[in-house]
């Protein structure tokens, strides 16, 4: 994965649950996607939007949860996104 514009935000000393969850994904050779590291940089202000997208995506639904990721797999395919 090509190095984040912002390189404080990536190379930003995460806290836990964040640094657990990037030591696993460095250990397992996974690269970190670039949004968990801003979720990681400013978690008081990024809490919500990570409960916000739980709940959406595992949150009681008529859609499967792997329905849920298809759909949101082909919006990031169609928006040119790697996300």
């Amino acid at each position: 994965m090509k190095p984040m514009f912002l390189k404080a935000v990536e190379s930003h000393a995460a806290a836990e649950p964040h640094a657990t969850m990037f030591s696993q994904m460095r250990s397992a050779g996974i690269p970190i996607p670039q949004i968990l590291h801003l979720f990681a940089f400013k978690p008081d202000r990024t809490d919500h939007l990570s409960r916000f997208t739980q709940g959406v995506m595992r949150g009681p639904s008529p859609l499967l949860p792997g329905q849920r990721e298809l759909i949101a797999a082909l919006t990031s395919k169609l928006n040119q996104c790697l996300f």
